[in-house]
């Protein structure tokens, strides 16, 4: 088996994480819309004890976004992590296309991170920023010279 660079490494397990993370929020979107109705009756109807705040928040948070909404969201983020998934398999088998694809995605992600570290500063916000700030300086340092 080929040895890949560690960083390399990091970064493909980084993508799956994220594929992974999307492909269970698209899930869970497109089946809140698929069983909106429900929701919104259990979101009348629940009793819990000790975490009924955080619930009925995230209950009406979602309560009140559109069906369209819920729709387009959950389908982008279904069609997002296939593509995450592809950058991961192609930077896997360092194909020279993933590197390009993957410095694209990360490069035109980076200007709009910026603009929400501008609006507000968390910690997530900050951590995405550096880990995709960290995967595009080194993709750029370390382009395949060959073409794969």
């Amino acid at each position: 088996m080929k040895k890949r660079p560690l960083g390399l490494v990091a970064i493909v397990l980084y993508k799956s994480f994220t594929a992974l993370l999307l492909m269970v929020t698209s899930i869970a979107l497109l089946l809140t819309l698929k069983n909106y109705q429900n929701l919104e009756a259990f979101s009348d109807d629940y009793v819990l004890e000790g975490k009924s705040i955080i619930i009925d928040w995230v209950l009406q948070k979602v309560i009140n976004l559109n069906p369209r909404t819920l729709a387009f969201s959950g389908i982008g983020a279904g069609i997002y992590a296939i593509v995450t998934s592809i950058e991961a398999v192609g930077l896997w088998y360092e194909k020279r296309w993933a590197h390009i694809l993957v410095l694209v995605l990360v490069g035109v992600s980076i200007p709009p991170e910026v603009y929400e570290l501008i609006r507000g500063i968390s910690p997530i916000k900050i951590l995405v920023f550096l880990l995709n700030l960290a995967v595009f300086s080194y993709l750029l340092r370390n382009f395949p010279k060959h073409s794969t």
